[in-house]
């Protein structure tokens, strides 16, 4: 038996489910960042390019039907959600952005304290000290929602055509 088939034989536990009281928690938490985000200015649309950036590198199928949408809802467009994998070599992110993208997936990967320490230098030029805050606890909150949905193999089943 393969691997994959080994791991898709069994029917995973949603640990959500099982231990609501963590998920719940774990949702306050992100409630609380979320306000922060805001407080410290940063805009919808860029705190769902964070979450949609950190679910790409985490491979979290979930959380990208989920934040794809929420960002859609925030007012974000097809051509930026298509070439978001590939910011860095495109020319349709603000350099806020780019700088918030660097961050992130400078949180998610930090055992590259190298590019940890660029993404955090160029950082620090265009955010503020709040919104790099802001930036680093997004990037950590959907880093472990991905995990809660990875783990769990949250199903994403199709939406009707519209």
């Amino acid at each position: 038996m393969s691997e994959v088939t080994r791991a898709t034989t069994g029917r995973r536990i949603f640990i959500d489910k099982q231990t609501p009281q963590s998920y719940r928690a774990m949702r306050d938490a992100a409630d609380t960042i979320r306000g922060a985000a805001a407080d410290a200015g940063l805009d919808r649309v860029l705190v769902e390019l964070v979450n949609l950036r950190v679910s790409q590198i985490n491979g979290c199928a979930y959380c990208l039907h989920v934040h794809t949408r929420a960002a859609l809802r925030a007012g974000e467009d097809a051509q930026r959600l298509g070439v978001l994998p590939a910011w860095r070599d495109t020319e349709v992110f603000t350099p806020r952005e780019r700088a918030a993208l660097a961050l992130a997936e400078a949180t998610t990967a930090p055992a590259d304290t190298a590019a940890a320490d660029d993404a955090y230098a160029g950082a620090r030029e265009v955010l503020t000290d709040d919104e790099i805050s802001a930036v680093i606890w997004v990037a950590i909150t959907i880093n472990a929602f991905n995990r809660v949905s990875i783990m769990s193999k949250h199903p994403v089943r199709p939406l009707p055509r519209q």
